[in-house]
């Protein structure tokens, strides 16, 4: 029975997707500077608007823990935009039919897929300083995500994903 509950667990942490992230940054920019922040005016994020409300929220509280706040007078602004593709189930059952007689065979065969499709999502978060720069800093998250999540689940998505990114704000150098 241990065996068992052991196996389900390990399955169902299997099947969680991971959230893969990259950034890139100005290697000239002056991160300490960047204490003020808001969000561009005409952001075309590809999200419904109540998706927009939950990403600006979590963005917003993932910032606040760094000491970066809003400001009507911002040191930079944010952009972000999401994208998504269907992925087809990669679980398949194969039934086969065979048969043979002296040598002569044929078989038919077909792959049943098994599941539901996922949808990949991709998060860009950039940081735009206009008075300095341009561009100094964007973030990337990539996963895996339910669309027929309930709002609170999607509300804990765009967190997780947004904390994630933010792990590498603000860059680390290389030693």
């Amino acid at each position: 029975m241990k065996f068992i509950k052991l196996l389900l667990l390990c399955v169902f942490l299997g099947s969680c997707s991971a959230i893969q992230v990259t950034s890139d940054y100005e290697k000239t920019a002056t991160f300490s500077e960047y204490k003020t922040y808001n969000y561009f005016s005409n952001i075309e994020s590809g999200l419904n608007e109540l998706d927009d409300k939950r990403l600006i929220i979590a963005i917003t509280k993932s910032l606040s823990k760094q000491g970066l706040s809003v400001s009507e007078t911002p040191d930079f602004l944010i952009d972000f935009k999401m994208s998504q593709h269907q992925e087809a189930p990669r679980n398949n059952v194969g039934v086969g039919l065979g048969g043979g007689n002296g040598g002569i065979g044929c078989g038919i065969s077909i792959g049943i897929p098994m599941g539901q499709n996922k949808v990949n999502q991709s998060l860009l978060i950039e940081f735009v300083d206009d008075s300095k720069m341009g561009l100094f800093w964007q973030g990337k998250g990539e996963s895996s995500m339910n669309p027929k999540a309930s709002p609170e689940q999607r509300e804990s998505y765009f967190r997780a994903v947004v904390d994630k990114i933010f792990t590498q704000y603000p860059p680390k150098p290389k030693q």
